[in-house]
């Protein structure tokens, strides 16, 4: 019997409970799921690439599942294939997401026919909820317990202080 491998890809800086939400249903389709822990050089992380693999690693540990948190820093299909995923789990929001997902997807397909990429509809109550947008929140004095584990919002709020903003 083999063994189907999901691979979820992300920066999780910092980790949402959108996120949390698609990592329990996308562990529920496969009997794997690795959390491809990546950086993105489009993006200014808050938290260095340890700090938000610890981070990812404490708040699934609870969940019951093969579940494991890995690094990577190359192309998404050549993580997946290291990894032996056929599938790559992506969380959709709203219709701005879905085309650059459609569109990232037609590549990957382009690059890799073997992986399958699948979609999960984030939670209707937690659709608005964006990394980007926490970490404002945040570094304005905003409350981000809504959109994040209380583990979480203590690193931020911590984060924030450090860098001497208004943080709450």
């Amino acid at each position: 019997m083999t063994t189907r491998i999901g691979v979820y890809p992300g920066t999780f800086d910092p980790l949402t409970l959108g996120h949390m939400d698609i990592i329990r249903r996308g562990a529920k389709l496969v009997d794997r799921l690795v959390i491809g822990v990546t950086t993105n050089p489009s993006k200014s992380p808050m938290f260095t690439l340890e700090e938000r693999m610890a981070t990812v690693r404490r708040e699934v540990a609870g969940i019951g599942a093969a579940i494991d948190v890995v690094a990577f820093d190359s192309l998404l299909m050549d993580f997946a294939t290291r990894e032996g995923a056929s599938v790559i789990v992506r969380g959709l929001r709203a219709v701005a997401d879905f085309e650059y997902e459609y569109q990232m997807a037609g590549m990957n397909q382009q690059l890799n026919r073997h992986v399958e990429t699948v979609f999960l509809m984030a939670d209707v109550a937690l659709q608005p909820i964006a990394s980007r947008l926490v970490k404002e929140i945040a570094l304005y004095g905003g409350d981000v317990a809504k959109f994040v584990t209380p583990g979480v919002r203590e690193e931020l709020v911590a984060r924030v202080a450090r860098l001497g903003r208004k943080g709450g």
